[in-house]
């Protein structure tokens, strides 16, 4: 891999409390807290949350779920898939690579994987080699997906 160590987060107090910094700098939107307090109530072992530190601190985090290709609505033909959630960097730590490192870490999976874009993210996820799903009006989602796409897979829409 790259420069950074991505690490499945350990869904324990102390991550609570690292995540509560990613909410003061106005990602409230993005905000892992919610999830992370779920899985904290329902005692989930198998985090779905990846981060890198930085000199002992949380500085870049996503999470990542397998869904399974019976719900796949996204590929032909239907299959497992990533679906990847709340990739956040903080502010100091952005445009240095973090970022790319955790996308890298998602397609080292070997499977699909969609995305929603947030406001001004789309030459991001382009550049990381994503494609925009365009639906036929008829079936519009309310969603701006991008999804990757290993070899020999394609997309449904």
């Amino acid at each position: 891999m790259g420069l950074y160590q991505v690490e499945k987060l350990k869904i324990n107090f102390k991550t609570l409390e690292e995540f509560k910094e990613f909410r003061e700098y106005g990602l409230a939107e993005l905000s892992m807290l919610g999830d992370l307090e779920a899985n904290l109530i329902e005692n989930e072992l198998d985090s779905p949350f990846y981060g890198i530190y930085q000199d002992d601190k949380l500085v870049a985090r996503m999470s990542l779920y397998q869904i399974s290709g019976k719900y796949d609505r996204y590929f032909l033909p239907a299959q497992d898939h990533l679906e990847l959630w709340k990739l956040e960097v903080l502010a100091p730590y952005q445009r240095n690579g973090l970022g790319s490192e955790l996308i890298s870490f998602a397609k080292s999976f070997g499977l699909p994987i969609k995305t929603n874009a947030r406001n001004r993210s789309t030459l991001f996820w382009e550049k990381m080699g994503f494609q925009p799903v365009h639906y036929n009006p008829v079936r519009d989602r309310g969603e701006s997906p991008y999804v990757w796409l290993p070899e020999g897979v394609s997309l449904q829409v």
